[in-house]
């Protein structure tokens, strides 16, 4: 990848605890910074890792800010072969009722994710955003997203064929993995993701129960959901 990507990413963030910062940083192929989101660290289950976005984080990239109108959480799946799709190549944010717009599951197209620690503790998880979001809307259904885009950026940045031709294919998994609920993306009746709402219900239990983070700056831990 071009610089400054980091090349030092890890595969899995080595001994992190629930409750630990973790910052969620994008990058764009030709090497420009995407969006940087803060987030505590839940835990982990068969899929990947799980991050609370709450409500009120401050959101950026350049040009761009924000501050989250509502909880989010986000799933980094394992490396390697995946629990619910063959692909590992994405990052996904899920929302609830809570969320103000329609969206429930929003996955990002993505590839060299990985972790690196944090001064004084924490992690940040890197990744590459491809262009290509695999959208659940409460008003549109599932749709494959800003294809548009990666055509244009597979010109402009020089997206490697065999990388081209893994991202598509990615894609179409993961639509048709959202759209048939399988594994993680089953979904309650609004669309939301069952599993995370298990872990979002988590982190809110985890959140009220302490008014203030605790003195060595990590937020308290959520229990990981049984389900």
């Amino acid at each position: 990848m071009p610089t400054p990507f980091p090349a030092d990413v890890r595969a899995a963030p080595e001994g992190i605890h629930p409750g630990d910062l973790v910052v969620a940083r994008a990058w764009k192929f030709d090497a420009g910074p995407h969006w940087v989101v803060p987030g505590t660290y839940l835990g982990a289950d068969r899929t990947g890792h799980w991050i609370f976005q709450p409500g009120g984080a401050f959101v950026a990239r350049p040009g761009a800010a924000f501050f989250a109108e509502s909880d989010a959480v986000c799933l980094i799946p394992h490396r390697g072969a995946g629990a619910d799709v063959e692909t590992d190549q994405w990052v996904a944010t899920f929302y609830d009722a809570s969320h103000p717009g329609d969206f429930r599951v929003y996955i990002d197209v993505s590839t060299h994710i990985g972790w690196r620690p944090l001064a004084p503790h924490g992690w940040e998880v890197h990744s590459v955003d491809m262009d290509l979001d695999v959208v659940r809307s409460t008003t549109r259904g599932v749709y494959l997203d800003d294809e548009d885009e990666f055509e244009q950026h597979r010109i402009d940045y020089g997206y490697p064929a065999e990388l081209t031709a893994l991202l598509r294919a990615g894609a179409e998994e993961l639509v048709a993995a959202v759209s048939e609920g399988r594994g993680v993306f089953a979904a309650v009746e609004d669309g939301t993701s069952r599993t995370a709402l298990d872990w979002l219900n988590a982190a809110r239990r985890a959140a009220s129960s302490s008014a203030k983070p605790e003195d060595d700056g990590r937020r308290p831990a959520a229990s990981a959901p049984t389900t």
